[in-house]
């Protein structure tokens, strides 16, 4: 079963209770002690507790996901790519904690009978990287990114592997994954224009760009610092839940997911694109094109914020967030349209 039971996709809910209600199901169907202390860290697309067992002191991470958006077999693909990489050790990233029955990705239900995917992660130490330290890290990111690409280019995935693609209709036309940006909160008819023309002159670069196996392949699609964790010298990548097919480029654009308007971009990019060369190629081409990336992902992120103002980020950008994207947009059309 892939779907909530009984529920339309407009009516599900995120109520903390009924939250609750999943998470203390999954713990136990995961085979840890009722004793346990389960807290809601974060909703976003899915809702992440932490668990800490009191009667052994281990602690670790349970995503419940949200209904109509993954598949079960969207999310075991998800945690196959995870555990490839874990096995050649490119990267670090936690480990999938089976169920009982041996399954990773298990269903779980409230008091109503209304079910929800979950799955289980190692806890991994670490915190997410300070702003202080912005064009470092993102040095240190360009390299962790250049390693995923470089594994994903070569891996031979299963016949039945299947995630979202992340090109121009699935993620900007009025039907994407995230909704419509068109549906953005604060969408005037001057907004409406300015993002109308930067829609069009994306989709017209990509076009140009092209979707060639070297710039198209499986990406995180989500390599925020938010989905970083550092602990010393260790940098840990967590929450592969938007991972897919999409321009490897794209990993560069959802790196600033929020903070385009940052004055610090520019050096972060390049301090980018230079752990990213110090691992692998990275064409003069791919460089030049970054901006658009950039832009795509926060045109995507309009439409995020639209169907998810009830979310903590959803409300701390509100209708700001548009008035900042339309002005990233008019200096971005000044360069490049």
């Amino acid at each position: 079963m892939d779907v909530a039971k009984g529920l339309s996709v407009a009516s599900y809910s995120n109520d903390p209770t009924k939250l609750q209600e999943f998470a203390i199901d999954a713990v136990t169907k995961f085979g840890y002690s009722l004793d346990s202390t389960i807290t809601l860290i974060n909703i976003s697309e899915n809702a992440t507790f932490k668990v800490t067992d009191l009667k052994t002191g281990l602690d670790t991470i349970l995503r419940i996901h949200r209904p109509f958006y993954h598949s079960k077999q969207a999310i075991q693909s998800e945690l196959d790519w995870v555990q490839s990489l874990r096995e050649v050790q490119l990267v670090r990233t936690p480990s999938i904690l089976p169920a009982g029955s041996g399954e990773q990705v298990i269903l779980v239900q409230d008091s109503t009978g209304e079910q929800r995917h979950a799955v289980m992660f190692e806890f991994m130490p670490g915190v997410e990287p300070t702003e202080d330290r912005l064009v470092a890290d993102f040095e240190t990111l360009g390299a962790i990114t250049a390693r995923l690409h470089n594994q994903a280019k070569q891996w031979k995935h299963s016949s039945n592997f299947t995630r979202f693609t992340w090109n121009f209709e699935t993620a900007l036309g009025p039907n994407g994954h995230w909704g419509s940006w068109r549906d953005g909160l604060a969408m005037g008819p001057a907004e409406l224009e300015t993002l109308g023309k930067l829609s069009e002159t994306i989709h017209k670069r990509l076009n140009n760009f092209g979707s060639s196996e070297d710039r198209f392949g499986l990406v995180h699609a989500d390599m925020r610092l938010a989905n970083l964790l550092v602990s010393g010298k260790d940098v840990t990548v967590i929450d592969f839940d938007d991972c897919g097919f999409s321009w490897y480029m794209y990993d560069l654009g959802s790196s600033v997911s929020f903070i385009e308007d940052h004055p610090l971009v520019p050096d972060m990019t390049a301090a980018w694109v230079d752990g990213y060369r110090g691992v692998s190629q990275l064409s003069k081409e791919e460089e030049a094109e970054l901006p658009t990336f950039i832009m795509f992902r926060r045109l995507l992120l309009v439409a995020w914020i639209g169907s998810h103002q009830d979310t903590d980020t959803g409300k701390q950008m509100g209708a700001n967030f548009t008035k900042v994207s339309c002005d990233l947009a008019e200096n971005y059309l000044s360069k490049f349209a």
